[in-house]
Parts: C-alpha cells; structure tokens; sequence
C-alpha cells in the first residue's frame, strides 16, 4: 500500500521542476490557449483545470501542463526545465494569433510547494480560513486564498504521485514560513523528487524528458485522452497545432507506429534505455523510458515505447538489463491504484 502520511516537497527541491506559473488575460485568452494546447480550455467550469499537452507542429509534445480557469484569468503551469523554449513558442503563437491574450509570467515572484498523501487535507486545512470547506473542493480544482493569514496564494488539488494532495503557490517571500508551518505538524515528512519519481511511475504518470518529447504524439503516449473523449469538440474540431497529424477528419486518432505501455515480471529495474525485445529475445521492439524498483509493490517496474502491434496487455516481452535477457510482460497501469479525491455525494 502507498503511504498514508502526508509529505511536503520543499521549494529549494521542487521549484526548478514544475515552477513556471503564467497568468493568461483577455478576452480571447481561452481561444488562444486551445491554439497551443490540445484540451478543451474553453469548456472548463470556473475553478477547474485539466492537464493538457502542449504541441508543436508535427503533433509532439512540448510539455504537459496543468491549465485552470481561474475566473479573472486562466492559470497555467508548466515543467520549469521546459521554461525557455515554453516561452519562447507562446511568444512566437502569440505574433501570430489575431486576438486579445496576454500572458504574465511570474518568474520568481512565486513558488510553490507540493503536499501530497492521504493524509494532506488534514494538514492543508490547519493553514486555511475556517469558514472554508476543503470536503467540497474537487481533485484538479483550484481556488485564490489565504495560506497560514499570507494573501496572494493559490491553492490547487493536483499532485502527481496517484495520491490526494495540493499544490500551494505563494509569493516567494513566504515560501520558507509556509513550508516550516507545514513541517512543524507531526504528521509531515520533508521529501524530495526522488520519492515523488517513484510515487508518479506506481501511479503511470510521465515524465517529461523521459516519457514525453517533441517527437512523440499525445496518441503514442496514450494520452489521447487530454483531447477528450470520441466525438468531443476538440477531437471533432481539432484546430491546434499539428492536430493535423493525430486526428482524422472525423476525430478518430490515426495510427501510430509506437505506444506507451507499462512493464512488469523482470528481476532487476530496468532503467530507462533499457532495450526491449520481443518474446524470442531476437528482435527489438521498443525502449524502456522509465523504470525503478516499486516501494509499494516490493518489485521493479518500468514504462517504454514499444512497436504498436507488441502494445496488448499480456504480451510476452524480454529486457536486456546489464546485458542478460530478462523475461518480462507488458501489463495495465497505473501499477498501484491511484486515490484522487472525489467530493461525497
């Protein structure tokens, strides 16, 4: 089982990872932003968000992002590894769109720190006004409040470890007050990204940079779902860019030579470009992207690329680790059950 206490992930670890945060205004904001991503911006409820995917214009993956409508304006974060070159193509997207969108970058005026584990709410809530309540807020909701009496905060109901959890952005002055606030309660525990690695592959989340990249498709890594699900508006309109290349006229995903898949029955982790072979062992089909030994599940894990026609579940796979063949079988993630919140009915 995952653990229950809940743990904080420190600025000074995280902040460099997922830290870019950008504020969309305009009236046209919600149109230019289903320009450059493939979601469906337009159609989110004041407060929620989504995860999306940014592309270019082949259809490969930018970066992944998480996206709010934050009433006033639209939220948006992003990998902080991916800043520049994410700044850079909203530039250039913006020279080129005929409509009124202005993008505000908060460089290092915030930061934030993640929260996450069963047992984050309880925590979370301890910081919050007490006439506000945290049972009705939604997995994937956000709202602008006040964090330990510090205005200027934005709390979301995210995490990318499987587990129930929040992200808390506050203005970087506050962020060591915050973080301390958090760690003087027993039940937290300060941890790093290497533990949070590990959490987001139990829970079969990517990684951009490992499982994620320009030359792969939001299709290829079976992410399709980010566009909605068939005859959505998105798929059946298409209009972002390089939709060209995954969608059809009618919205169906055309075919793609590779899929993401999860791995699991080896004896030893297979790190990523690990190379995949068939059930012969003579013919290679695909490339581990990541792989670790599972805390949880007491065994190694791993996601990669294979050839689509070796995609099934139950498909009969070997792994070169440390040059031996390694037996092994494509298998259905997330490898652990994820536990988002759900509001009670």
């Amino acid at each position: 089982q995952q653990p229950t206490l809940p743990t904080i992930t420190l600025p000074d670890l995280n902040i460099d990872h997922r830290a870019m945060q950008i504020r969309w205004h305009g009236k046209d904001r919600a149109a230019f932003l289903e320009k450059i991503v493939v979601g469906d911006i337009a159609g989110l409820a004041p407060g929620s968000g989504c995860l999306s995917l940014i592309t270019n214009e082949k259809g490969g993956i930018i970066d992944d992002t998480v996206i709010t409508n934050a009433g006033d304006y639209i939220y948006m974060v992003v990998n902080g590894a991916c800043k520049f070159g994410d700044m850079e193509h909203f530039e250039e997207q913006m020279k080129a769109f005929d409509g009124e969108v202005c993008m505000e970058y908060l460089e290092d005026d915030m930061q934030v720190l993640a929260l996450q584990g069963t047992g984050a709410a309880e925590v979370v809530k301890k910081l919050l006004p007490s006439d506000f309540d945290l049972t009705k807020m939604a997995f994937m909701t956000g709202v602008d409040i006040a964090v330990d009496g510090i205005q200027g905060c934005r709390l979301t109901r995210c995490g990318y470890t499987g587990e129930d959890g929040f992200e808390i952005a506050m203005p970087a002055e506050h962020a060591v007050s915050i973080a301390s606030k958090l760690l003087e309660d027993p039940a937290v525990n300060p941890t790093g990204l290497g533990a949070r690695d590990s959490l987001r592959l139990e829970a079969g989340l990517c990684l951009y940079g490992n499982d994620l990249d320009q030359e792969t498709t939001p299709t290829m890594g079976t992410l399709g779902w980010t566009m909605g699900g068939p005859g959505s508006r998105r798929r059946v309109e298409g209009g972002f860019l390089g939709a060209e290349h995954i969608l059809t006229p009618e919205g169906k995903f055309k075919k793609v030579p590779k899929k993401r898949v999860g791995i699991k029955g080896m004896k030893a982790p297979a790190r990523d470009h690990t190379e995949i072979f068939d059930a012969t062992g003579e013919t290679k089909i695909g490339e581990v992207t990541s792989g670790t030994y599972s805390p949880c599940l007491k065994v190694p894990i791993a996601m990669g690329y294979v050839e689509t026609k070796n995609a099934k579940v139950g498909t009969e796979v070997m792994l070169k680790i440390r040059n031996k063949m390694q037996a092994a079988e494509v298998v259905k993630m997330p490898f652990v059950e994820s536990r988002y919140y759900r509001v009670p009915e």
